[in-house]
């Protein structure tokens, strides 16, 4: 079969140590901030791909510009069931208002890392194994292995869904996931669950020196912030916890908020985004549902007391389940014996292995960056850390071949 061929005008320096960096340059020269179409990517990847013998999967998304890629190498049988994901996502945060020394879609090398937006995450993954596409073929597989690319999970796992989605409906049920999110190639077993709300806060518009006969949205809005806080206040007090988190409680928090429009004017509406970050063991439908029970049975009824066309309404923007692998997973017993690393190790941001996990797939996060460098001025990722990757999805190959089964 033909190889995926070097991409032209690699940035490749004699400093680099991965045979991944021209992908990763490539797809890093990719602007995916996930306000903008990932299209031109994905199909850059696809068209790679079948050059390479490999046929793809695209769903894309209503706005007819986003999309995710699913594509499969089959077993020497030609099996395409079953097997094992390499999932990432192709969206990037924005870099507006950030201090970068280089240009963050124009990825530079300068002494051993590599810096760009998305180097880190999680391009870095991504590029490393398309790289592999060749030793893949070349390894004579007893279980196929797939490569998941989304869009838009900077913005609440948006995107994945609908590829699992298409997966269910077309029968495939992989044996596992690795979500290649930067973990400094240590395995990561749990991660909280995220989910995001908006909230518009109505009120009545009056002029200031009339403020009986309005209604301060604002002040309400204030109020029911207040009560978001005390909850959060409330988990990192009384918990529950669980220690092996860096934020070993569940979290809440409002993010940003808008209202009012004069300052002689009672402010008829306010509107406020909040979030929280639930351990996996809780359902975060029960800490959503307080929110709402004080809204609507403490806050509204004073409002409608002021005037009666008050309200408060809410929607939910994003969410993404948590994850609690299991160590009796097949996929986590591998992952560890590859890393060769047995620490129990738990984080506080969010991926989409919950939602693979969630839909059958059992899965674990481990992928070369520090999350420390993600979202930041100057993102980068060491090409030492890009090597440890393509050493450690080299030895995972190997471990899919038919001679590596039937040994065990």
């Amino acid at each position: 079969m033909s190889q995926i061929a070097e991409p032209a005008g690699s940035q490749t320096s004699s400093a680099a140590s991965s045979a991944a960096l021209p992908w990763v340059e490539r797809l890093v020269s990719f602007d995916t901030v996930s306000r903008n179409p990932n299209l031109g990517l994905i199909e850059t990847v696809r068209d790679e791909l079948r050059a390479a013998g490999v046929e793809s999967t695209i769903t894309v998304d209503k706005r007819g510009q986003w999309a995710n890629l699913f594509a499969t190498v089959p077993a020497h049988d030609g099996e395409t069931n079953g097997g094992i994901v390499l999932s990432g996502h192709t969206d990037v945060v924005p870099v507006d208002g950030q201090d970068w020394a280089s240009d963050p879609f124009k990825p530079e090398i300068r002494d051993g890392l590599l810096y760009g937006r998305g180097t880190c995450d999680m391009k870095g993954f991504i590029g490393t194994a398309l790289a592999l596409l060749p030793k893949m073929q070349a390894t004579r597989l007893a279980r196929p292995i797939h490569f998941a690319l989304s869009y838009d999970e900077e913005v609440g796992c948006a995107g994945a869904p609908l590829m699992i989605s298409d997966l269910q409906k077309r029968g495939l049920r992989p044996d596992g996931c690795i979500v290649g999110e930067p973990t400094s190639m240590r395995p990561v077993i749990a991660h909280k669950g995220i989910n995001t709300y908006n909230c518009c806060v109505r009120g009545f518009a009056a002029h200031s020196s009339l403020t009986p006969r309005g209604l301060n949205a604002i002040e309400y809005a204030a109020r029911l912030i207040c009560f978001i806080r005390d909850v959060a206040d409330e988990f990192r007090a009384k918990g529950p916890f669980d220690e092996l988190y860096d934020v070993p409680y569940t979290t809440a928090q409002t993010s940003t908020i808008k209202g009012g429009n004069a300052i002689n004017t009672v402010p008829a509406e306010c509107s406020f985004q909040f979030e929280f970050r639930n351990l996996p063991m809780m359902d975060p439908e029960l800490v959503y549902q307080r929110i709402e029970a004080y809204a609507r049975e403490t806050l509204l009824p004073k409002m409608q007391q002021e005037h009666a066309s008050a309200a408060i309404e809410f929607s939910r923007i994003a969410s993404a389940p948590g994850l609690d692998a299991t160590e009796q997973a097949a996929i986590t017993q591998l992952v560890r014996a590859l890393t060769e690393n047995q620490e129990k190790r738990k984080v506080a941001y969010g991926t989409e292995a919950g939602l693979f996990a969630l839909a059958g797939v059992p899965s674990i996060v481990c992928g070369p960056g520090n999350i420390e460098q993600a979202h930041k001025a100057n993102e980068y990722v060491s090409l030492e850390q890009l090597a440890a990757c393509e050493a450690f999805l080299g030895k995972f190959i190997h471990s899919m071949s038919v001679d590596a089964q039937s040994a065990r």
